[in-house]
């Protein structure tokens, strides 16, 4: 990580228009046509990088490691949602953001997200290699 001092503050935007592929019905999470709220936890996490984004090296990439999700309102088909994500920790490879998403002005869900700075290549190797190990083959 380049300038880790400047990263407490940083802050990332990202939107989501809610299409019909995108609701609980369709994604079988549910009966009802609102968005799925696995997606807003996708609409968070792609703010969080864009909020990141320059202080990485390059090789580096960011993981979730936690989620701390409120969704007390739903958005229906059609609605266009907009996430921030706000870091407010760093601390070793660990970066804590505040995350929000907003449909118009209404708060929509709130969460605080933790996410791991990992070396990209090493750690597909590990995890390759633990996959290997933990799955052996069947004959």
């Amino acid at each position: 990580m380049r300038r880790t001092n400047e990263i407490i503050g940083a802050v990332g935007f990202s939107s989501m228009l809610i299409r019909p592929g995108d609701c609980s019905v369709t994604m079988g999470l549910g009966d009802l046509p609102i968005a799925a709220t696995s997606h807003f936890v996708n609409v968070m996490e792609s703010a969080a990088l864009t909020a990141i984004a320059e202080f990485l090296e390059l090789g580096e990439t960011t993981r979730l490691v936690k989620i701390d999700l409120d969704a007390p309102e739903a958005v229906g088909i059609g609605a266009e949602i907009h996430a921030t994500a706000t870091c407010t920790e760093f601390s070793g490879r660990e970066i804590v953001f505040d995350c929000e998403i907003h449909d118009g002005e209404r708060l929509v869900s709130h969460a605080t997200m933790k996410r791991a700075v990992v070396e990209r290549v090493s750690f597909l190797a590990r995890t390759a290699a633990q996959s290997i190990v933990g799955n052996p083959p069947t004959r």
